[in-house]
């Protein structure tokens, strides 16, 4: 028998779970869409309804005003950031808020981070009090600087970014911490902005999260982006078309419907008393600032709490983005893996109606997105291209399902981008608006096959029980006139 009858014969045997398998491909991706298409409207409603833009006298009042703004103790957990972070921690000192201290958590960095902290703010040995609540690595010291009382420096035994923060909360004096990286930049008033939400809701709001851009390809003077730019190159280019996306559409949609599972690690701000009651950050996953979020959801719903989360998207925190695809796909190789260990370690969840809208919205889209998703996308364009040589599918079904994937594709891309220009005008010219347009539809043929392959072997990193960040390599920040 040849091998095209065999594999007639094999097909025809196995029929109804070729169907089956068909129509789960295009059930995903039908949810996927309509998830998407019900995410646009409703953050354009949440956008509305707690929008900041243009709210620069109600920033000065709680500036000026005394005992208005609570204070907040900024984490910087840094691992090998010695290109960064004297600029970085420049930056954080600078921030505008009227109580707040910087506490630089040095984990154990291989290169000159600690010493060129040392020499950028003159920095000595001093002794702090402090409880032990959650656990962390052995502390090898602690600096203090004569020229910047707001600032501390723990230097540490490496134990990973969770245990890096853990360390920081125990050294904490404020009933708020926020969470940033050394890698990013905080606008001016960010911190105003993003705790504003407390303020508002000071028994009910637990943790707040702003919104994360691509600080590549924009100028920065003395800690502050100063000319916002796009990237030059594809990889931080398209990066910054998905955060655009990802932050002002999909998370301020979860925010209105009570549903966060994620505020980013490189800028949220939590109640220090709710995070020590769950016992700090996580050290088992890469993913701490989604599992420390679930880990609050869960036992908060579980005691019957009244309690809100919340999303601004106002407040920006510049990062800098991989510029090479090696790179970034060790990065979402490693989300990947955090969104996995985290939906698996709080499946009880899933469809429960004991934890509201986290059970019954956010997880079920966990499991569309984060879990099915990938795999599902990926065995589509193998699949549905097999199917269409073998004539099981029609080729004017074949391009119109091509199409359609494709068109819808580039559809919630610029829809994200109008809602940006819209309500907030942060991309500055007309040129740059332009091309990110261009970057919406490029990013459909090739790029985002190949962030679902890399989400793919996150996956089988999963199953395998991998740990560790990897690495991610610093440029440093691109200063005026350099």
């Amino acid at each position: 028998m040849s091998f095209s009858a065999s594999l007639s014969a094999f097909l025809l045997e196995h029929i109804l779970w070729i169907k089956v398998l068909s129509w789960g491909i295009v059930s995903v991706g039908l949810i996927q869409s309509l998830t998407y298409f019900l995410q646009l409207p409703t953050a354009w409603l949440e956008l509305r309804k707690h929008s900041q833009a243009g709210d620069s006298e109600t920033a000065w009042q709680l500036l000026t005003s005394d005992g208005v703004a609570p204070p907040i103790s900024l984490l910087v957990p840094a691992y090998n950031e010695e290109a960064v972070i004297v600029q970085s921690v420049r930056s954080m000192l600078t921030l505008e808020y009227p109580q707040i201290e910087v506490i630089v958590i040095n984990d154990g960095s291989k290169d000159q981070t600690l010493k060129a902290m040392i020499e950028g703010f003159d920095l000595r040995r001093v002794a702090r009090a402090h409880e032990k609540k959650v656990k962390h690595a052995e502390i090898r010291g602690v600096y203090g600087s004569p020229f910047y009382p707001r600032l501390l420096v723990i230097d540490k035994a490496n134990g990973g970014k969770a245990d890096a923060i853990n360390a920081g909360i125990n050294f904490a004096r404020s009933p708020l911490f926020c969470v940033g990286d050394a890698d990013s930049l905080l606008e001016g008033q960010a911190l105003l902005g993003a705790a504003r939400p407390f303020m508002e809701e000071p028994e009910r709001m637990v943790a707040v999260g702003g919104t994360i851009r691509v600080v590549n390809g924009c100028e920065v003077t003395a800690g502050r982006v100063t000319k916002v730019g796009l990237p030059k190159t594809f990889v931080p280019l398209v990066q910054t078309l998905e955060y655009i996306r990802a932050y002002l559409m999909a998370r301020l949609a979860l925010s209105r419907w009570g549903a966060l599972t994620i505020i980013s690690g490189a800028f949220g701000i939590f109640r220090r008393d709710i995070v020590l009651e769950v016992g700090g950050f996580s050290h088992n996953t890469v993913g701490e600032d989604l599992e420390i979020i679930l880990k609050m959801q869960r036992m908060l719903s579980e005691q019957k709490r009244d309690f809100a989360m919340r999303f601004v998207p106002e407040p920006v925190c510049w990062t800098e983005s991989p510029e090479g695809l090696k790179i970034l796909g060790n990065q979402r190789k490693r989300w990947e893996r955090g969104a996995l260990e985290g939906f698996f370690k709080h499946k009880k969840m899933l469809f429960n109606p004991r934890y509201g809208n986290i059970g019954m919205i956010a997880f079920p889209l966990s499991l569309v997105t984060d879990v099915l998703g990938p795999i599902v996308e990926v065995l589509g364009y193998l699949l549905i291209p097999f199917f269409w040589f073998l004539g099981m599918l029609s080729l004017q079904f074949f391009i119109a399902f091509t199409a359609l994937v494709f068109v819808y594709g580039v559809f919630i891309s610029a829809s994200s981008l109008i809602l940006e220009e819209m309500e907030l005008k942060r991309v500055p010219r007309a040129r740059d608006l332009l091309i990110l347009v261009g970057m919406a539809v490029v990013e459909n043929f090739g790029y985002r096959q190949l962030n679902n392959w890399w989400r793919v072997v996150g996956w089988w990193q999963f199953l395998r029980g991998k740990k560790g960040w990897g690495e991610m390599r610093r440029k440093g920040f691109k200063t005026a006139g350099a």
